[in-house]
């Protein structure tokens, strides 16, 4: 049989995009990212995605379909246009193809890769399922560049909306007890699966809901959940305030949330506040600095700004 081919070049911030449009039609075929890899940098593509469908009767509407969906990010230049191969065989999936360094010591890979080749690595495997994104988000490589610098053994660790789980695997495998929160079950199941994973399953304790005043707000892409995706808040069954709470949210959640924020972190405690650009920024900084917490640092990269804020 033969196959289908398609591929794409990407930002840093597309690549999560074509994985929630695809999820949105039930994508069934195999997905794989890869680092950019051209010798021309002229671009600022930092990853190439590939998608193979076998060469069946019905192939042609789905290529077409694939392509109408994805247009609207060629056309805002956060891809290339879609190119289509027809191959005679399948290419083996490529198990190493994407090791992606963040920070100092962080490397996100795939499933089945191996970090052999950079022992003082930590790695941070990633699934391909298309549910809640790549773990390759420009939000996601601040907070974790941020994690890096301030997460401790021993800490006690809040992960809100724990989407995929990298987050919260990340501050695992630097020694905290994490608690992951999430208003969606899928977004649950992720997590638990990635967790284990990566071998920190005993670390990160998963649960459907969310902090405080965020079980009143819906699901967190603006729907509203259903009653089986919220719980009450599990912050209350963890008798210790957090040291470390890692939010990668939208903006207006992290300022609804504010309050909370303060009533369970304890005194000195940090907050990583991601998932909004810079025009957010100050809105999210005041609405902060109001309950306490100062920005002590800050990451960015183009529009995107993560912040370091410390419960005073």
């Amino acid at each position: 049989m033969s196959w289908i081919e398609l591929s794409l070049d990407t930002t840093h911030e597309a690549v999560d995009w074509v994985y929630t449009l695809l999820a949105t039609i039930q994508f069934a075929g195999e997905v794989q990212v890869a680092n950019y890899s051209s010798l021309d940098r002229s671009q600022n593509w930092t990853f190439t995605i590939r998608l193979y469908l076998p060469n069946e009767s019905q192939v042609r509407a789905q290529v077409e379909t694939i392509a109408n969906l994805l247009s609207p990010l060629h056309r805002t230049g956060l891809t290339t246009e879609l190119e289509a191969a027809v191959l005679e065989e399948r290419p083996p999936c490529r198990l190493n193809a994407l090791a992606y360094p963040v920070g100092r010591r962080f490397l996100i890979l795939g499933a089945e890769a191996e970090a052999r080749s950079q022992p003082d690595k930590i790695p941070l495997k990633i699934s391909t399922a298309l549910s809640f994104g790549s773990g390759l988000h420009p939000a996601t490589v601040l907070s974790l560049k941020l994690i890096e610098r301030y997460t401790v053994s021993e800490m006690a660790a809040l992960d809100l909306g724990s989407g995929s789980g990298i987050l919260s695997v990340a501050m695992a495998k630097l020694g905290a007890k994490v608690l992951a929160l999430d208003n969606d079950a899928i977004a649950v199941r992720s997590t638990q699966a990635t967790a284990c994973l990566n071998g920190v399953a005993s670390q990160v304790t998963v649960r459907a809901g969310s902090l405080g005043a965020g079980n009143g707000l819906g699901h967190w892409m603006g729907g509203k959940a259903s009653e089986a995706d919220l719980a009450v808040d599990e912050t209350t069954s963890f008798a210790a305030n957090f040291d470390l709470i890692a939010a990668n949210i939208f903006a207006h959640i992290h300022i609804a949330l504010a309050s909370d924020y303060q009533r369970v972190l304890c005194q000195g405690g940090l907050l990583i506040a991601a998932g909004f650009t810079s025009d957010r920024e100050a809105d999210v900084a005041a609405a902060m600095a109001k309950m306490g917490l100062t920005a002590i640092a800050d990451e960015r990269s183009g529009e995107w700004v993560a912040l370091a804020l410390r419960l005073r």
